[in-house]
């Protein structure tokens, strides 16, 4: 596959969303609302769950099935309540110990007017911070599309996985296309130079492992994110709290690093 075409997996109307993994894949998801400052955004669920027998917090970007859901969750773009309950949720977590799982899945943030008087840009900008310095492990997991800032504000990660047909980068490639040659035709032109697609982003260093989609089946696939889920927290949880921050923080810096050849 191309590209240009691995987003339009990424964006396909059947693909499945992030409450319908969280439910494959974790035991007794009670879903909590609202950033106790706004409003409640659908676009965001949020929640406590077991994963085995370990307890952890899930939040993932929720795009809705159908088409009156997709709009009452504004097609899974957060509004700054959205982000804000993320916050929250985070907080909860680290005060109790618990592990963070994020799944992502968004164009991107809201860009509406009421998004902006909310205070969209900083309520990013504190998603980061928070994930940055948050003392428990933190895994983010790329299900579908993952858009500029607003997929960035929860992939604030010790680890970020993707599936294979899952796409993250900057901007869209039509957006991309219109700003670079002023010709939204060249979209599998900025596809390909983007390099957003999972297998690009894994020789990057941006993601650290793929979950293969082909000839998979959704139940077999949960099973899989599941086992590498549970490794992965057991190992992370075993760190101390500097290690496990340090480690983070380096991560991220390592980002648009040159190497010598």
């Amino acid at each position: 596959m191309t590209a240009y075409e691995k987003v339009k997996a990424a964006r396909a109307p059947g693909r499945h969303t992030g409450l319908q993994y969280i439910e494959e894949i974790f035991q007794d998801f009670t879903e909590l609302h609202g950033d106790r400052s706004c409003s409640d955004d659908t676009a965001v669920v949020g929640g406590i769950a077991w994963l085995g027998e370990r307890p952890v917090t899930v939040i993932a970007m929720e795009k809705g099935t159908t088409t009156r859901e997709k709009i009452r969750r504004n097609f899974g773009a957060p509004h700054p309540e959205g982000y804000r309950k993320a916050q929250r949720l985070m907080a909860q977590a680290e005060k109790f110990g618990r592990p963070v799982v994020c799944f992502v899945d968004t164009a991107g943030a809201a860009c509406d007017m009421e998004a902006e008087e909310k205070g969209q840009g900083q309520a990013i900008a504190q998603s980061l911070v928070d994930m940055m310095a948050l003392k428990v492990p933190v895994i983010s997991i790329f299900i579908g599309e993952g858009g500029s800032g607003g997929a960035l504000a929860m992939a604030v990660a010790d680890q970020v996985w993707m599936l294979e047909n899952a796409v993250y980068s900057v901007i869209s490639p039509e957006g991309c296309a219109s700003i670079l040659w002023k010709d939204p035709k060249r979209v599998e032109d900025a596809a390909d130079c983007l390099k957003m697609t999972a297998a690009d982003l894994k020789v990057l260093g941006v993601a650290d492992r793929v979950f293969f989609e082909e000839n998979v089946e959704f139940e077999s696939l949960c099973r899989t994110i599941s086992a590498a889920l549970g490794e992965a927290l057991e190992q992370s949880s075993a760190l101390p709290v500097e290690e496990l921050t340090a480690r983070r923080y380096a991560r991220f810096r390592a980002y648009g690093g040159l190497q010598d050849k």
